[in-house]
């Protein structure tokens, strides 16, 4: 739902912080965008930003780092046609701002300057879906250090095989203030914390490796006793699973997907393809085939900014547009792209809030929220059950896509070997190859269990990394390729 009252805290708040301290106000704002509209602009934007960050880390038994920072600083765009001028900048101040404004402004290559009549502000809309809290001084640091301590304590308590613990506890409170030519301005306030394990087991020589965490938009007090000790058993049966895995068979065959996290092959494979910049260009798998059926009946995927205290959420996107549920795909057909401003204007379509930008240093683009598929109707030990020979990975490390062609490669980090509907062994090694649209079309069976992962998921394009969120339940996918070691 779409609220006024936070929406204009959120503004104070970002005034607050980033304008007054400056000597900045609106008007200043309205200035510079003028300036840069003078020259005949199709588009420009102010982005300012505030980032507090604070990390610490564990390794064998000692809290060994800690660090904190503060980043502040503009960015400034133009955009003409298909063109963007960017510039940014640390310093807050009029002078920098106003000749940062100057700088860009000639991406309209028109060369003639020309009288603009500001735009009234308007307070964008926006969303309501976490508080605007500082999660840094939810928990003081000797609490931060002891519940580090807690998570050794607990994973060495379970098994005599780990022989070593890693832990991490990061925690972000970020201010964005967005000024945009028309005249809009949005705000936003967003906390981050997530908490990593890692666990490495040893058993007659022979070490694994076992991981798990998670986190969203909430304060510290998040990650309770029951949560921690959910993140530690988790990561010790990875690593205790892994002891007895075996090299993995390969070739084409079945393979059955776990729920939540295994959807990062959906995130990778289907939904950077669906970003609006490579399909306005046609490099991507998915260009042109809106209204096309690209999936077997029963496949829905979406990506969705609005779930409250996700990871990947968003009150506003980085250009000041509130988030939204996307349908990309409805039971197998292409119903849409996700979009930036710029792509969207290009394309004749509008925005769908997926403006996504690291930081004020980087330049907007579309990309995914939380990006994850709809369950079915079967039970998801039915469809393990189902398999005659197959592969049911459960868990996934790293991966990588080719737009244009749509191949993907993933390699499974948990996965287990099943024969006559039963599970025979863990297997290790296993690699899963394919192509997106071609495998979206293969799927034949989708459990009832749809899961969202629990909150670690960071997103990589063109050397920006946003925080995403992925999901999707138990699946099955007929004929796919599986790279092994047996």
């Amino acid at each position: 739902m779409i609220a006024r009252e936070p929406t204009l805290a959120r503004l104070a708040e970002a005034e607050r912080v980033l304008l007054q301290p400056f000597g900045l106000t609106t008007t200043h704002l309205q200035r510079a965008l003028g300036e840069i509209m003078s020259h005949g602009a199709d588009d420009a934007d102010l982005y300012f930003q505030t980032t507090r960050s604070e990390g610490w880390s564990l390794e064998e038994g000692i809290v060994k780092t800690g660090s904190f920072s503060i980043d502040q600083g503009v960015g400034v765009r133009a955009v003409s046609g298909e063109k963007t001028a960017f510039a940014y900048s640390d310093d807050l101040s009029w002078e920098s701002l106003i000749d940062a404004a100057r700088t860009v402004r000639a991406i309209s290559g028109q060369g003639q300057s020309r009288r603009v009549r500001a735009r009234a502000a308007k307070v964008a809309g926006s969303r309501s879906l976490y508080p605007g809290i500082d999660p840094i001084g939810t928990l003081d640091s000797t609490a931060k250090v002891a519940l580090l301590e807690k998570v050794e304590r607990l994973a060495k308590a379970r098994d005599p095989r780990i022989v070593q613990v890693m832990a991490g506890l990061a925690a972000e409170h970020d201010v964005v203030l967005v000024a945009r030519a028309d005249g809009t301005l949005a705000a936003d306030v967003r906390p981050l914390i997530r908490l990593s394990v890692t666990v490495i087991a040893e058993q007659q020589g022979r070490r694994e490796i076992g991981s798990s965490g998670g986190g969203g938009r909430f304060g510290l007090a998040y990650f309770d006793d029951d949560l921690v000790q959910s993140y530690v058993d988790e990561a010790v049966t990875a690593a205790l699973t892994n002891l007895e895995a075996r090299p993995a068979p390969a070739g084409e065959m079945s393979v059955v997907l776990g729920p939540g996290w295994p959807g990062v092959l959906l995130h990778e494979a289907v939904g950077h393809g669906l970003e609006g910049d490579f399909n306005r260009k046609g490099s991507s798998a998915f260009s042109g085939r809106i209204g096309q059926r690209v999936a077997a009946k029963g496949v829905t995927v979406l990506d969705d900014g609005t779930i409250a205290d996700r990871r990947g959420s968003l009150n506003v996107d980085d250009e000041g547009c509130p988030t939204q549920r996307n349908v990309l795909i409805e039971d197998g057909i292409l119903k849409g792209y996700i979009q930036d401003a710029m792509n969207a204007r290009l394309m004749g379509v509008r925005p769908t809030g997926n403006g996504r930008r690291e930081s004020y240093a980087h330049v907007p683009m579309p990309r995914m929220t939380n990006t994850y598929m709809l369950g079915g109707d079967t039970p998801p030990e039915e469809i393990v059950a189902s398999m005659n020979k197959g592969l049911y990975a459960t868990n996934f490390g790293g991966g990588q896509v080719d737009i244009t062609s749509g191949k993907f490669v993933f390699s499974a980090s948990q996965a287990f070997w099943v024969e006559n509907g039963r599970i025979q062994y863990p297997v290790k090694g296993a690699t899963l190859i394919g192509n997106g649209p071609d495998a979206l079309t293969r799927v034949s069976m989708i459990g009832n269990d749809m899961r969202l992962d629990s909150g670690v998921g960071t997103c990589g394009k063109e050397g920006q990394s946003v925080p995403v969120g992925v999901g999707q339940p138990t699946m099955r996918i007929d004929g796919l390729t599986v790279g092994g070691t047996a």
